[in-house]
């Protein structure tokens, strides 16, 4: 059973850089087909797929947030991290990390959550 578990602050600080990792556990994230992806879900607003990490380590970003996005993984410890630079108040939100099939090369948001996927954490940036 593939299990996936955010962890990271709760609280971020304007202008600060959110940190957020996720760790897999009963599959390894070099397997292939597999890309491991993180989405966000501001109050009341809709799914947002911000990017993922490919099975091999290639890394895609959604266009609207690549300037200040970086997705990187460590094998040896079966986790992948997002971080997320110069944080305001709109990026307060729910984050979760998932398992998905594909990429997405534009703005992209979820119907529903992947099925495999972490519980997602509250993310508040405020000071």
């Amino acid at each position: 059973q593939v299990q996936l578990q955010e962890s990271g602050p709760g609280l971020v600080k304007p202008s600060q850089t959110l940190s957020l990792t996720c760790t897999v556990s009963g599959e390894s994230i070099t397997t292939n087909a597999y890309y491991w992806t993180w989405i966000r879900q501001p109050p009341g607003k809709g799914l947002e797929w911000m990017g993922a990490v490919s099975f091999s380590g290639s890394a895609y970003y959604s266009p609207s947030l690549k300037s200040r996005t970086s997705i990187s993984r460590d094998t040896s410890k079966n986790q992948f991290t997002l971080q997320l630079l110069a944080v305001t108040p709109e990026d307060t939100a729910v984050y979760y990390c998932a398992r998905d099939r594909t990429w997405y090369t534009g703005s992209y948001y979820y119907r529903a959550l992947p099925q495999v996927r972490g519980q997602g954490t509250q993310v508040t940036v405020s000071s």
